[in-house]
């Protein structure tokens, strides 16, 4: 006869395993559209005026600061490369992550040759947010989200030349790479990629998503 001991730890190890299973099949159950937590402060947009597609906007620093996303917001943060402004974007993300209780899983593209099906993976796993981090992927990105208008994507320190509605990029003047067929800007600057300035491309860029305010470029160079 089984001891009544070893059934309860039979038991809880069971029901661990379900849990577990049920927490990594998570993304895949339907739900609400995620709403921010917060509101948006003075002068990150025009009251007055909506943005229109593709218009650059200059926020006013910190006018983000009060809007968090929802406990468990479901991010995929889509990475390539190993330089340094990459990865301070990266540390940003994650970091932003942790502080907020966010849902992250990572999809890095190391193959060169696999930037667009890195993408569709990310699109394919079903979060509330791509965030896209390296220079390699803006032109993978302008070929992909024109047909996946349904999923919301975040560029942060680089920018699609012609986004559609359902991506927003948040850049400044050091960064502000926007495809081979541009080349990189005259003002592009590493140094640039401070700490500070990484952590409020990811914060504002969030903030303008979750608020609706899609499709355009936040401008961050009132930032150290």
């Amino acid at each position: 006869m089984r001891s009544p001991l070893r059934a309860a730890a039979v038991l809880a190890a069971v029901a661990a395993l379900a849990t577990g299973c049920a927490s990594a099949d998570d993304w895949s159950r339907p739900r609400a559209a995620p709403t921010p937590v917060g509101a948006l402060g003075p002068g990150f947009t025009d009251p007055t005026a909506t943005p229109t597609p593709e218009a650059t906007v200059t926020p006013r620093p910190g006018s983000w600061d009060d809007v968090h996303p929802p406990k468990g917001y479901r991010v995929v943060l889509l990475t390539a490369g190993d330089d340094r402004p990459t990865r301070s974007l990266v540390s940003a993300v994650e970091e932003w992550a942790e502080e907020e209780d966010v849902d992250l899983r990572t999809v890095t593209a190391d193959d060169p040759t696999g930037h667009v099906a890195a993408v569709k993976k990310a699109i394919d796993m079903g979060p509330d947010l791509v965030v896209s981090a390296g220079n390699d992927l803006v032109d993978p990105l302008a070929a992909v989200t024109p047909s996946h208008l349904g999923q919301r994507f975040l560029v942060v320190g680089a920018e699609l030349a012609e986004p559609t509605e359902n991506v927003t990029a948040a850049d400044w003047s050091g960064a502000s790479f926007r495809g081979e067929g541009l080349g990189m800007s005259s003002t592009y600057d590493p140094a640039s990629f401070t700490e500070a300035r990484c952590a409020a491309a990811v914060r504002a860029g969030v903030a303008a998503v979750l608020n609706g305010l899609t499709g355009i470029v936040l401008w961050l160079d009132d930032l150290a």
